[in-house]
């Protein structure tokens, strides 16, 4: 399992882990979101992201994504974004255009 910790919006420490299936985000070491996936013919499907309602509004959401989407990347998979927030983050993101199959 490969970690990536920064800060949220409030300055709280949020670490994105990188599981089998789906990668995570703990505030402070407390699991409050994922991004699930499944790997098929060198793709990466991400199916669901959900953050838990009561840390909404502190960007944890496009923390998850980005750290999903940059490790997706550097893995050599393209991204298909059936996820609507996925997908909103390639929308504002043109760096993933490029390895991303609609999804």
């Amino acid at each position: 399992m490969d970690s990536e910790t920064t800060t949220d919006k409030t300055g709280a420490t949020a670490t994105v882990t990188e599981e089998p299936g789906r990668f995570t985000i703990a505030v402070e070491g407390r699991t409050v979101g994922l991004a699930d996936y499944h790997d098929r013919d060198g793709r990466r499907i991400f199916p669901h992201t959900e953050v838990d309602t009561a840390y909404e509004g502190r960007g944890l959401g496009t923390i998850l994504v980005a750290e999903a989407l940059k490790a997706t990347k550097a893995e050599g998979l393209r991204i298909v974004p059936s996820c609507s927030m996925v997908a909103h983050y390639i929308e504002k993101h043109p760096e993933y255009a490029d390895v991303t199959d609609a999804g």
